[in-house]
């Protein structure tokens, strides 16, 4: 995975992986969110990689417009 900038410096993404039509997402917590095209749609994915590439604003995006829509905690 790779180290999530945290530009803000209050996020709570630590990291994240992107694939061809996903993206993980690894938590303070520890845990790790998989999203994919298939439960969480093609734009919010493109858009969390854009974000987690921009390294501000993707924890504040899950929150506001994905929530649960993920395809794996672990």
């Amino acid at each position: 995975m790779e180290h999530y900038k945290n530009l803000s410096g209050n996020s709570g993404v630590m990291a994240y992986e992107i694939g061809e039509d996903y993206i993980k997402v690894k938590f303070r917590s520890g845990d790790v969110y998989l999203y994919n095209y298939i439960v969480t749609g093609k734009f919010n994915i493109e858009r969390m990689k854009k974000l987690a590439e921009e390294g501000k604003g993707l924890s504040t995006f899950i929150s506001r417009y994905v929530r649960e829509d993920y395809a794996a905690k672990s």
